[in-house]
């Protein structure tokens, strides 16, 4: 994965201040680590007429397998030959993107105390990418860099020179020139690398939207591909897409009135792409709203969210009177310290507070203060722990809490190729340990209610795919004995009207007699 830079200068600007504002001297070549692989800086020329400072970067493929815990998506055989046969050492993407912002750091703030004077001032330049992916092709291409002031040159590169029948792949050869501030070049790169490969290889949080808007001051709010930009920067997800528009909008009414972003009216509602406004809840949302139907279904009043983080679930509950008491556990400290926050438990009346309690401890060992308690939720929760460490959970919470209702969530890994923005080879989260399939989640789950004496159906949540399922699977655990006790009631209630019906129609048929 390659790219590089060159300026040109001049005996009396010479174009070796490159280096300067890079903060790499050009008479050496540096290696750094970043979280893909290796990144290198050298420079193959360096004359006060021409100085072009190159980016390699060795990305580790194994490597990304291994944080991935090498499952592939669904564990199709093709799949898991797609953590080893891609483009992800050679064609530029968001990893390159990622190693330019290691690497690059102070020159993206635009900072050089050597010679601010020449951070602050354009210069001429030239950036070539000799692999890019282009979904969109070299007309996208033209569309994103030239409104930023650069001529550009997106030259397809054919699937195999030798059958050119083949047709044309989806990477070009891409070169830009123009006369720009370092600093602003390298943000159109951090930002557009990845938009024109339309997809992230890692887990796109709330956080890139802070990131999105730092490296798009200035150009980004004012760009006619803004709401494309900023979707697939953020792997249409579009509530953080929805976001990013609403805060840059803020940003072009308070540019336009020169005055403050505070002092412009929140309720501003930007003009959202029809394909971001028209999406489901967001899959949180969903799960949330299934876990508190099955609480309701069950009849719950007192429950435990177990792995609660930081406390939406909680907060989800306190709004429901049924709910008469709810307990956080949580091994972070952190989060619930977040949780409490959220919660704003130091500003609770009297009455709620003693409708919550946050608790921390682990759920690998048993804790006598979870017995006892209508149900219990693992949302979300058993793909963090390491196998060998399930059992422990198994019986901390079916064996020695045994709550009479639980709901366990988990994604199914087989939605996993539905995610655009998902590499394949890696889960959802980096934490994740696992992520079973559909039918590894009921072998784990029929097991448990077997060994521990419940009963368990299944449902999904999110959109039902007809061919991988849905994204998320629930398992809904409750006593068995409850269930026989029950039927046990609904057939004695049913031995009862069926005799009644017969005393009723005998006596029917003795009064038909008499009379």
């Amino acid at each position: 994965m390659f790219m590089t830079i060159t300026a040109t200068g001049s005996t009396e600007v010479p174009a070796t201040d490159l280096g300067f504002l890079l903060h790499k001297h050009p008479d050496r070549a540096q290696a750094f680590s970043t979280a893909y692989g290796q990144a290198h800086v050298f420079y193959p020329e360096a004359t006060a007429e021409s100085t072009t400072a190159a980016l390699l970067l060795e990305v580790d493929a194994p490597a990304l397998v291994r944080r991935g815990k090498g499952r592939g998506r669904g564990g199709a055989p093709d799949a898991a030959l797609a953590q080893y046969v891609n483009d992800r050492p050679y064609a530029a993407s968001s990893l390159l993107a990622v190693a330019l912002r290691t690497v690059f750091a102070t020159a993206l703030r635009g900072e050089c105390r050597t010679l601010p004077e020449r951070a602050a001032a354009p210069m001429p330049l030239r950036v070539e990418v000799p692999v890019l992916p282009a979904r969109g092709g070299p007309e996208l291409v033209a569309k994103l860099f030239e409104p930023l002031g650069w001529r550009v040159a997106a030259e397809p590169i054919a699937l195999d020179p030798r059958f050119p029948e083949w047709g044309e792949s989806r990477y070009v050869a891409l070169t830009l020139e123009g006369e720009m501030r370092l600093a602003e070049a390298l943000r159109h790169l951090y930002v557009l690398l990845p938009v024109l490969d339309d997809a992230k290889h890692y887990w796109v949080s709330a956080d890139e939207v802070d990131k999105l808007l730092r490296f798009g001051e200035g150009w980004l709010p004012r760009h006619p591909e803004q709401k494309l930009i900023t979707s697939r920067y953020l792997s249409r997800r579009w509530s953080l897409t929805r976001q990013a528009l609403e805060r840059m909008e803020l940003v072009r009414l308070a540019d336009a009135d020169d005055i403050e972003v505070e002092a412009i009216d929140n309720a501003v509602e930007p003009e959202v792409p029809e394909e971001v406004a028209e999406r489901p809840a967001p899959l949180a949302v969903q799960r949330r709203e299934s876990i508190l139907g099955e609480l309701r279904a069950a009849g719950a009043a007192r429950v435990l969210d177990l792995g609660c983080g930081q406390g939406q679930l909680v907060a989800a509950m306190l709004k429901e009177a049924r709910f008469t008491e709810v307990v956080g556990v949580d091994v972070s400290a952190r989060a619930l310290d977040i949780a409490a926050r959220r919660l704003r438990l130091d500003r609770m009346g009297e009455r709620q507070a003693g409708r919550v309690a946050l608790l921390q401890g682990s759920l690998a060992y048993t804790d006598k203060r979870l017995a006892g308690y209508d149900a219990a939720v693992l949302s979300e929760v058993v793909e963090h722990l390491d196998l060998p460490r399930l059992p422990a959970l198994e019986y901390a919470v079916f064996g020695a809490a045994r709550p009479r209702t639980v709901v366990v969530t988990t994604p199914n890994a087989e939605y996993n190729v539905r995610w655009e923005s998902l590499p394949a080879g890696h889960v959802r989260h980096a934490d994740h340990r696992f992520e079973w399939s559909r039918a590894e989640f009921g072998r784990w789950a029929a097991g448990v209610a077997e060994q521990y004496g419940y009963r368990v159906r299944f449902a999904g949540v999110g959109p039902d795919d007809p061919e991988v399922g849905p994204p998320t699977q629930m398992a809904v655990f409750g006593h068995a004995a409850d269930e026989q006790d029950q039927q046990a009631e609904q057939d004695q209630q049913d031995g009862k009207s069926e005799q009644g019906e017969m005393d009723e129609s005998g006596e029917k048929s003795a009064k038909e007699a008499v009379a």
